[in-house]
């Protein structure tokens, strides 16, 4: 193959900007194919760490600061060079053929093989045709339609499986002493992989032991505090970022002692360019159709089917989320590849069949998750300190937080709506609706959450009737899914978003386009799926202290104010079961309106989006529970927590 295609390359004129563009991507598929023989244990037991990690930063270097401006991977070089309708199509392609770097430390040479012939066909086209565009875009898309059941079978297999994920199989035999191990993934390395495994090998076995213990006894609580048999799976998926290894082999012990067996799963890593990964989020627009949609989805049916023996053994996920890193604003490019609004509904359709799909094998009423966060070197000078701190929030005591939440509950459970409403700074001022209680001495609305599912401990939380939920939520900046948003307005009426704006760029057709393509996609409106109320005050001090808010994870930030997530419920697809608070209260509120259409129309009830927005407890005037007969309960006032019950709460403030 590699003969075939040096030929091909050879034969080009490179005075011809396609030309040049085939003899780039055909160098770039030699590349890879030789460097998979090269990559054996020897290949990195012979260099420093140095020298692996100059070889890694030359796999991603034209992504990297001003190289980016003249790659194929960027969507503005290539519209500028070959015009909009092809160049957008060959930026795809050659962000697809980046996946070739994975292959080639994965040793998948089928995959490596299948790129390769690929890529012959697609160079005949552009050398051959003067309006290839046509002819590329169809012979793209049938790649990709023949490549789908391995694309998805691998996938499965990797998140699903440990004798199949390949980060699993590589770390069972690893030093992780020996931080060259880093280098094997193929994936970008960066001083905050490097420095968390150097600081996590000199961590102090004891502590790490005791945290992690922790952490698997929080995996297996948020089984028992939802009522379902944790016998039942046995595979948990621990999600993790690249230099925690010594963490997560800690961690696999942990889960044994519970009959569990985590195994390592997807692993994170720094992105080498973030404005890489947002201007290709959208590629598979050049292929997405009816046709594909339908393949799609028959496809991913027989990848359940064939895997079935894998899924039923899947428990959930444990994952690592991280903070730390530089805030990422993205530029808004129309050469990006965007969806149209045909694109979008079959996006949207998309994604709640195969969920629906995955469902039947991965039942959620079967399986849990548990998540949490830990700095990066990245944060700064202070890393050391912030990560001791965190440790300090995420052992925060159930035990001591649920009696103070459960008086936040009894008061809520009083009320018809609450009310919150921003300083004057902030100019949120918004009604939350809620459910009625028949017997309010065996039920109640708000689940009092401890340290399980999510950690750290720290929030009260229900889902709202939208009918009645109306009004303005504010934010002066806020970091969704990495994304940075300035002075963020959502509009509520009955429960669902009917206006928004933010102040990211001057001109407000992009703004709202931002929102869109980020925090609605692939949704026209979303409705208010939770209203919570966090109660970790140590977690806000210590932010504030840091001067770390704005980068914190949502699953901290949540913890420090009001919280509003719009999409689903946090029952989504487990509506059925009962929930009960430690007082043997009954959680009625599981459903919203949205969600009960799944007793009638199942693709009508779900989004697929559960996104997070908390106010900081600095931005809010109050919180007031108000009930039937108009009477005001005050939760919080002027940022401090001023029901009787909740004094300790306010202690770290001082």
């Amino acid at each position: 193959m590699i003969t075939k295609i040096k030929t091909l390359i050879n034969a080009t004129n490179t005075e011809i900007a396609t030309h040049n563009f085939v003899k780039t991507l055909g160098e770039m598929v030699i590349q890879l194919i030789e460097l998979e023989t090269k990559l054996n244990d020897t290949y990195f037991s012979s260099k420093s760490v140095e020298e692996l990690k100059i070889l890694n930063t030359e796999l991603y270097h034209e992504l990297l600061s001003s190289n980016y401006e003249t790659s194929y991977a960027n969507p503005t070089y290539c519209v500028h060079n070959f015009g909009k309708d092809l160049g957008q199509l060959i930026t795809a392609i050659y962000s697809d053929y980046r996946k070739m770097i994975s292959f080639a430390y994965r040793h998948n040479q089928a995959a490596l093989t299948l790129y390769g012939d690929a890529f012959l066909e697609f160079a005949v086209i552009l050398s051959q045709e003067s309006e290839p565009t046509i002819s590329l875009t169809k012979s793209y898309k049938t790649f990709k339609e023949n490549n789908l059941y391995v694309e998805l079978i691998k996938g499965l297999h990797n998140q699903s499986s440990p004798k199949d994920s390949f980060a699993h199989q590589l770390m069972t035999s690893e030093d992780v002493s020996d931080t060259r191990y880093l280098f094997k993934y193929g994936s970008y390395i960066t001083d905050n992989e490097l420095k968390t495994a150097e600081f996590l090998n000199s961590y102090d076995d004891v502590e790490l032991k005791e945290l992690m213990d922790m952490t698997a006894r929080a995996y297996v609580r948020g089984f028992e505090t939802d009522g379902k048999d944790i016998t039942l799976r046995h595979n948990v998926q621990i999600r993790y970022n690249v230099g925690q290894e010594k963490m997560i082999h800690v961690l696999i012990e942990s889960f044994k002692n519970h009959n569990l067996n985590g195994f390592f799963g997807n692993p994170i890593t720094t992105p080498a360019n973030k404005q890489y990964d947002y201007d290709h989020r959208f590629d598979n627009g050049i292929y997405l159709d009816q046709d594909y949609l339908e393949l799609d989805i028959k496809t991913f049916g027989k990848v359940l089917e064939d895997t079935k023996d894998i899924s039923l053994d899947y428990s959930g996920i444990m994952y690592f989320d991280k903070f730390g890193e530089a805030p990422f604003t993205p530029e808004s490019k129309d050469e990006n590849i965007s969806l149209s609004e045909e694109q979008t509904k079959l996006s949207a359709e998309l994604r709640n069949k195969t969920r629906t799909m995955r469902e039947e094998y991965f039942k959620g009423s079967e399986t849990s998750f548990c998540i949490i966060a830990f700095p990066v070197p990245e944060i700064g000078e202070q890393f050391e300190e912030i990560y001791a701190a965190t440790c300090r929030i995420n052992k925060l005591s159930s035990e001591e937080y649920l009696p103070i939440q459960q008086a936040i509950i009894d008061t809520l459970d009083q009320a018809d709506y609450v009310h919150i409403k921003g300083n004057n700074k902030n100019k949120t001022d918004i009604i939350v609706k809620q459910g009625y209680l028949e017997d309010p001495d065996t039920q109640s609305n708000y689940y009092n959450c401890g340290a399980d599912v999510n950690i750290p401990v720290g929030e009260v939380f229900t889902s709202p009737v939208l009918k009645g939920t109306q009004g303005l939520l504010h934010l002066d900046v806020v970091f969704l899914d990495e994304l940075k948003y300035i002075d963020l307005e959502l509009t509520f009426t009955d429960g669902y978003i009917t206006d928004y704006t933010c102040k990211n760029f001057d001109d407000e057709s992009k703004n709202r386009k931002y929102i869109e393509e980020n925090l609605l996609f692939p949704h026209k409106t979303l409705p208010l799926g939770e209203f919570a109320i966090g109660t970790n005050t140590l977690a806000y001090v210590i932010a504030e202290k840091y001067n770390i808010v704005d980068i914190l994870p949502i699953l901290i930030v949540e913890k420090m104010g009001p919280h509003f997530a719009i999409g689903d419920t946090c029952y989504t697809y487990a509506e059925d079961i009962d929930v009960f608070n430690p007082d043997g209260k009954c959680i009625i509120s599981r459903d919203n309106e949205k969600s009960i259409l799944r007793k009638e129309n199942p693709s009508e009830a779900y989004t697929n989006v559960h996104t997070d927005i908390t106010l900081p407890y600095d931005s809010l005037a109050f919180i007031d529970a108000i009930t039937s007969t108009d009477e005001r309960l005050s939760i919080i006032k002027d940022g401090r927590f001023v029901l009787p019950g909740t004094e300790k709460l306010n202690e770290p403030f001082n």
